[in-house]
């Protein structure tokens, strides 16, 4: 049975019993209750080993070495389900001490299975909200890396923090303004649609586009955001009112 076939109180209780046995297991230096629930097949189950601990890391501040070091353990383990709950605990770690947690990361960025190296995106997104300074220039670091895939997991973990802070990732997707790779460079144009919606960002995002040497990607990336604005009703600006915006600042492009 999985975390939400129960019902709000079973699941209530059923976090108390795993918050009481993970505390069980810092106290006696095991890690038996953590390594079952990091296993289970259900993500909700294992996000909820990393919420739990996460929590005892900041909020209570104690077995701070004991945590890392389980998820040290955890990342080296067999069961991909097991690393991914570690990637997801480093992130919860991570928004209290970023510094901390990159080189588990970059480990995690080169995981054979996809679920891991997913996840390190959706924890650069977590620790961008909290930590966006050393959370951008980890992700500066590995945006001109070697693997396609690395580039498209960083350039889609910084994309959190753009949405309400454009101008805080537009330099880093410009230096991948040439990317080659057409997954890349799709995600490129997503998350540029993604962080011009909300208010005052499209006039940062078409700002920062103004001044980009590649006049190919900018017209891919133009109808790709007046159709994020028409995606999301709750846009600063209606469809029309982006798309007029946008004619007006790229007259020489092709709208």
């Amino acid at each position: 049975m999985g975390y939400y076939d129960l019902s709000k109180e079973e699941r209530q209780k059923f976090v108390l019993k795993i918050k009481k046995e993970i505390g069980e297991d810092l106290e006696s230096g095991k890690s038996t209750a953590i390594l079952h629930y990091s296993s289970d097949d259900d993500v909700y189950i294992r996000k909820n080993v990393s919420t739990i601990m996460g929590r005892i890391y900041r909020d209570q501040g104690i077995f701070q070495e004991e945590i890392i070091q389980v998820a040290s353990d955890l990342l080296k383990n067999d069961d991909e389900n097991v690393r991914q709950t570690a990637v997801y605990m480093l992130g919860e770690v991570g928004k209290k001490d970023a510094d901390i947690v990159f080189p588990y990361l970059e480990t995690a960025l080169r995981d054979p299975h996809h679920k891991v190296r997913n996840s390190v995106m959706s924890t650069l997104k977590v620790m961008g909200q909290k930590k966006p300074e050393p959370t951008l220039k980890f992700a500066e670091m590995f945006i001109h890396d070697p693997d396609p895939e690395v580039r498209r997991k960083v350039v889609h973990g910084i994309e959190l923090r753009g949405r309400t802070h454009p101008e805080d990732i537009l330099p880093i997707l410009e230096q991948l303004q040439y990317e080659e790779n057409p997954q890349v460079k799709k995600m490129i144009i997503h998350v540029l649609g993604q962080i011009s919606y909300k208010e005052g960002c499209l006039e940062k995002v078409t700002s920062a586009l103004k001044t980009w040497n590649n006049k190919e990607l900018v017209e891919s990336t133009i109808p790709y955001i007046i159709e994020v604005h028409k995606k999301y009703p709750f846009s600063d600006k209606t469809s029309k009112e982006a798309e007029k915006y946008l004619k007006e600042n790229f007259k020489d492009y092709h709208i």
